[in-house]
């Protein structure tokens, strides 16, 4: 069993609010929001941070990018939102498995 957390939220072993999942992608609420409006988008396969991307993993970049307004406007944040992707610990990565918060409201 993994350790990591949103492994095992993606594998479904620890439940989540979700707001969208597909193949490669998961979404959900975060159990400590910033703001009324704030999910995370986790990709199911693990990967550290911003920073091990690599080529291989564009597409799933792009799909994340593109998910973002998506979600945000179905969470009524037509004004507006803000994306964060915090990268190592320096920069702020408190769980060390990339992931994109979209915030709002």
């Amino acid at each position: 069993m993994s350790e990591c957390l949103f492994c095992r939220i993606a594998a479904g072993e620890i439940p989540s609010r979700n707001v969208y999942e597909d193949n490669e992608i998961l979404a959900f609420h975060d159990i400590h929001p910033v703001a009324p409006v704030h999910l995370l988008i986790v990709p199911k396969t693990h990967v550290e941070s911003l920073a091990h991307c690599e080529a291989a993993q564009a597409e799933l970049l792009g799909r994340m990018l593109l998910l973002a307004p998506k979600l945000a406007k179905e969470h009524g944040l037509n004004d507006g939102f803000r994306t964060q992707i915090h990268t190592g610990r320096a920069g702020g990565q408190v769980i060390f498995h990339l992931h994109m918060h979209v915030i709002g409201g």
